[in-house]
């Protein structure tokens, strides 16, 4: 068997060490978010002092269970996107694995994310090269030995392929989820706008955009599926990070959800994200890259 760098993988254990990138970094200044915020299809631009002021209130929320945060530095060769650091890498047993973006104009995230990687003494395990894609969005570990990776306009068959063989023996079952086509390629849309495991046996999910088989598949292993109401789908209420188990983050705004959530015992923390998350479509999870979970 593999030598497994980062030892179990979960979506739901308690984080002790994540990868952040501060809103004063990725957002670099106004004139950045002027030139860029329109070709990035955020819904408008990020005001720069709000977005400073929400992203410290979130630090503190995900790093209140003590977790190490690794803070990537500013870079001006990458767009401010960039802020949603969850999509250029990804984490498995053997190390981080470098993505190959979907989105064009995020292509020189991944080298990066390897740069400080390789400064950190962080394994990298492999990268995704041409012609495949693979965002982090669209990966989601169910179990240790069992990971589900969408299938959509950020993430081809070619991405998915050489994601398991990179993968090896560390795991039993790669399950493919074919995403809906949903608002076309432009949109911001991953596995994780539907799905966020809150424990090993909870997650949020948007049932109206998932795929029969693959929500079949999560009640079978006994998972509780807490849903998403149409009207907190816009708001984010299907994308809530985990920092433990049962304790998580969200955007302010979705109360329903979060009422549901409440009812099965969980712990929720509210931010802010009207400047990190809704003008960019990036919620909790793609704010972060968790690296370690106990």
């Amino acid at each position: 068997m593999s030598t497994r760098v980062f030892g179990e993988l979960s979506e739901t254990g308690a984080i002790s060490r994540l990868v952040v990138k501060h809103a004063a970094d990725a957002f670099l200044d106004a004139d950045a978010i002027d030139a860029q915020w329109q070709d990035l299809n955020f819904t408008a631009p990020p005001d720069l002092a709000r977005a400073i002021e929400e992203y410290e209130h979130f630090l503190a929320l995900v790093a209140s269970q003590g977790a190490e945060l690794v803070r990537l530095e500013r870079c001006d060769d990458v767009p401010i996107d960039s802020i949603y650091v969850r999509d250029a890498s990804l984490v498995t047993p053997h190390g981080v694995v470098l993505c190959r973006m979907g989105k064009p104009q995020r292509q020189r995230e991944p080298a990066a994310h390897g740069a400080a990687c390789r400064k950190l003494g962080i394994p990298i395990a492999g990268e995704i090269t041409e012609p495949g894609l693979i965002e982090g969005g669209d990966v989601v570990w169910l179990d240790d030995r069992t990971v589900v990776v969408g299938r959509g306009y950020r993430t081809n068959d070619e991405g998915i392929r050489q994601f398991r063989a990179i993968l090896g023996d560390a795991i039993d079952e790669l399950i493919t989820v074919p995403l809906p086509h949903h608002r076309g390629p432009s949109d911001v849309f991953h596995l994780m706008s539907i799905i966020s495991p809150v424990d090993r046996d909870l997650a949020v999910v948007y049932s109206p955009l998932m795929p029969v088989p693959f929500r079949q598949q999560l009640l079978a292993r006994g998972i509780t599926l807490v849903e998403v109401p149409d009207d907190e789908f816009e708001s984010m209420g299907a994308n809530v990070l985990a920092i433990a188990p049962r304790r998580c983050v969200m955007v302010a705004g979705n109360p329903r959800t979060r009422a549901r959530l409440e009812v099965h015992g969980a712990h929720v923390l509210e931010y802010e994200g009207t400047e990190i998350s809704l003008k960019g479509g990036g919620g909790p999870t793609c704010l972060t890259r968790p690296l370690s979970r106990t």
